[in-house]
């Protein structure tokens, strides 16, 4: 029994130091609140783990039998180690390619985008006229104001794009700008949250209490949702510096 629990030992330490070195690295770099909740992808991490850190160190549990011949125990552990590292690849790969890169206000809301939500040719494009605000794999999330052009054909074309389940200016580098620039266009859409129709009432009723226990003005025009995979975020800002306030939920 002692060789099977020191196996079962190693494995679960070696297992849990690969999973928190690559999770820390994500959530310290692209996933940190509100990312994880936005993207949806908590209940990948949890799977991944699930795997890796505790099915992973039981089956070693069950097969590490002292008189079982070296060689078929290796053998064995080695199966069980391949699964947990394509686990672990499939689950990483998984989560970069989903990995926030802005969170953008435009039009009348907030939203997240991810590395997957973007327009190929479009970030091809931003990267050739060396944009400040292209995407790089070392990117990071970044608040940017993403409006769409002037133009009007452009426009149309976009938001027709948008209705027809294409790409919308969100996910078009080319027409970001830093954050500073629309905060006019911020603070023309902040509404109070009983004015917000991306909330059912009971969420309403839910996010002015937890308003209220945070301090934040309930009737005041200072709120806009911010979306992403799941159900949307609560922002708050300062009406008078737009200064980002808090972030709430609204389950």
């Amino acid at each position: 029994m002692p060789f099977r629990f020191r196996a079962f030992r190693i494995h679960l330490t070696a297992s849990l130091g690969a999973l928190l070195l690559v999770l820390g690295v994500l959530d310290a770099l692209w996933y940190r609140w509100p990312g994880w909740y936005l993207a949806g992808a908590a209940h990948l991490a949890a799977i991944v783990v699930a795997v890796d850190a505790a099915l992973g160190p039981l089956l070693t549990l069950v097969i590490a039998n002292p008189a079982k011949n070296r060689t078929e125990l290796r053998r064995d552990i080695a199966l069980i180690v391949a699964v947990q590292l394509v686990a672990l690849g499939y689950g990483s790969a998984t989560l970069w390619r989903g990995r926030p890169l802005y969170y953008a206000f435009s039009v009348n809301m907030l939203e997240l985008v991810q590395a997957s939500d973007l327009d190929p040719a479009d970030v091809a494009a931003a990267r050739r006229e060396r944009l400040p605000l292209a995407p790089h794999w070392y990117s990071r999330p970044r608040w940017i104001w993403a409006p769409l052009p002037k133009d009007p054909v452009a426009s149309a074309h976009i938001v027709q794009s948008a209705v027809s389940g294409g790409y919308d200016v969100t996910a078009m580098p080319t027409y970001f700008q830093p954050w500073d620039r629309g905060r006019q266009a911020l603070a023309a859409q902040l509404k109070t949250v009983t004015a917000l129709r991306f909330f059912s009432p009971a969420e309403i009723d839910r996010l002015k209490r937890r308003m209220r226990r945070a301090g934040l003005p309930v009737a005041q025009a200072n709120a806009l949702p911010l979306m992403g995979r799941g159900r949307p975020l609560l922002a708050v800002f300062d009406p008078k510096t737009l200064r980002l306030l808090a972030l709430l939920r609204c389950t």
